[in-house]
């Protein structure tokens, strides 16, 4: 108990220390206009408050991934602990604030062009397949889950396929229309369900004197499972995602100031870390031990964990009420998943998004693809979200680095971080069975040589860049904010 409760402390702190570091480092222009009043159209930039911001980032990017990841990771003990505490301040939240930022400072691009600006004009079409793709298996993992949990809770009384059909027009309605229309009117709502179940889990677990397993050199890791360079991939949402740098430019061209981005994007990725610390530590401590976990993960997936685990603390009503605060999990990234496809491919393609004729004509492919990839088994496409998921929070992570370089900054917060899971993302993908499926020795020599070859790539292409000073942001002289 003691181990999780200093962990949510730490988060906390680390808001407010490295946070207000981070954010005293890149400098807020509090008298620059922001791109929700430069661009101002009606659909896609619309100025919003605050608390509206904060909450529909929270939900952009808390899918399922801070639930079922840190669950699943709760298999490897209390070493899962440290990576969400450590990961969220130190990688994550460093990852969503300067994505947001960065975005901010050039009219709200999303990261494809952000990395053809700062990486190099190939990494445009490298970096803009990739985000697609995410975004896809994003989308359409988060059409399955919330089916199947919705199935469950209701006694399987309405068929899997129906609830699934209902949750892509919910999609297509909320990727088409303006976004201060659905997104921005519901989402407080769901913001404030989805706080309340995890907050009722977490003091239901405190009060009810849960068994959390507390961290020590005898219960650093119970399993028999290698930890490198698994967890990272197993929790991700939870600590450091990819996904969160296609989601924050949607709340970049909504942002009024530059001074709310630490609340609106570091302060968030914290808030997904405490909700990722109380689901891995109900997955530690409700089910006599890892082996009782391993079962009810083998038979109904982490669904069934967040199912017994929101019933148990917070009874009947409770507990169904925590169970819709997660359904509100992945229908709230799904349907942001597919409107950043859908503005990602419109800023690829230089289309114009006024018209509804332009966004619906993008739009309905990406459904079409996302319905026929429901059909494939849902492990297999965790598996290859998790590892472009990380792939893609390495490539954010040196698009930060490169402009905090250029810009004589202390770059080193970005590029440390995104070094260490570039090693990871490169080992991962040699030994994986859904990459080369190569010894992991051989892997581990191959992920280090690697990351050190495109680091050095990095360093040259900085050092470039700072000499021909590339320009960090747009020029808007003469704009002021409203």
């Amino acid at each position: 108990m003691y181990t999780f409760l200093a962990g949510i402390a730490l988060l906390i702190i680390g808001y407010f220390t490295y946070g207000k570091f981070i954010e005293k480092m890149f400098g807020v222009k509090e008298d620059r206009a922001t791109p929700a009043y430069v661009n101002n159209d009606g659909v896609d930039y619309v100025p919003m408050s605050t608390s509206k911001n904060s909450l529909i980032q929270l939900l952009n990017i808390a899918g399922t991934g801070p639930v079922f990841g840190p669950i699943m990771g709760a298999l490897y003990g209390p070493v899962a602990f440290i990576w969400i505490v450590i990961g969220c301040i130190f990688a994550g939240a460093v990852h969503d604030y300067l994505t947001g930022m960065i975005s901010i400072r050039n009219r709200g691009a999303h990261l494809p062009e952000l990395a053809s600006k700062f990486l190099g004009k190939v990494m445009k079409h490298v970096v803009n397949a990739f985000a697609v793709l995410l975004l896809l298996l994003v989308g359409t993992v988060f059409v399955s889950t919330p089916a199947s949990l919705l199935h469950v809770l209701m006694d399987g009384k309405i068929a899997v396929g129906i609830i699934i059909t209902a949750i892509f027009v919910y999609y297509i309605a909320a990727t088409l229309l303006p976004v201060d229309k659905i997104i921005g009117r519901l989402y407080p709502y769901f913001g404030a369900l989805l706080l309340v179940s995890a907050l009722g889990v977490g003091i239901g677990m405190v009060i009810t004197g849960a068994p959390i397993p507390e961290l020590s050199l005898t219960n650093f890791h119970p399993a028999n499972a290698p930890i490198l360079p698994l967890l990272f991939f197993t929790i991700s949402c939870g600590a450091l995602s990819g996904f969160h740098a296609t989601q924050t430019p949607i709340i970049s061209r909504t942002t009024q100031n530059e001074k709310q981005g630490r609340k609106i994007f570091y302060g968030m990725m914290i808030t997904e870390g405490v909700i990722a610390m109380i689901w891995a530590a109900a997955g530690m401590s409700l089910f006599n031990g890892y082996n009782g976990l391993n079962d009810i993960l083998a038979a109904g997936g982490p669904g069934a964990v967040v199912s017994q685990a929101s019933t148990a603390l917070l009874g009947a009503i409770g507990g169904t009420l925590a169970v819709l605060g997660v359904v509100v999990l992945p229908i709230t990234s799904g349907d942001t998943a597919f409107r950043s496809a859908r503005m990602i491919i419109a800023e690829y393609l230089k289309i114009a998004q006024k018209k509804f004729s332009s966004r619906l004509w993008i739009a309905l492919p990406l459904f079409a693809i996302s319905a026929v990839l429901t059909q494939i088994d849902f492990n297999l496409l965790w598996r290859y979200f998790s590892w472009a998921n990380q792939a893609t929070a390495v490539i954010a992570l040196f698009v930060g680095a490169m402009y905090l370089y250029i810009a004589k900054k202390n770059y080193f917060t970005a590029l440390v971080p995104g070094s260490f899971m570039l090693v990871m993302v490169i080992t991962y993908i040699l030994n994986a069975p859904i990459g080369f499926g190569l010894p992991m020795t051989v892997s581990w020599i191959g992920g280090f040589i690697g990351a050190a070859i495109l680091i050095g790539l990095f360093f040259r292409a900085a050092k470039n860049a700072r000499a021909n000073n590339m320009p960090l942001e747009d020029d808007i002289s003469g704009w002021k904010v409203a």
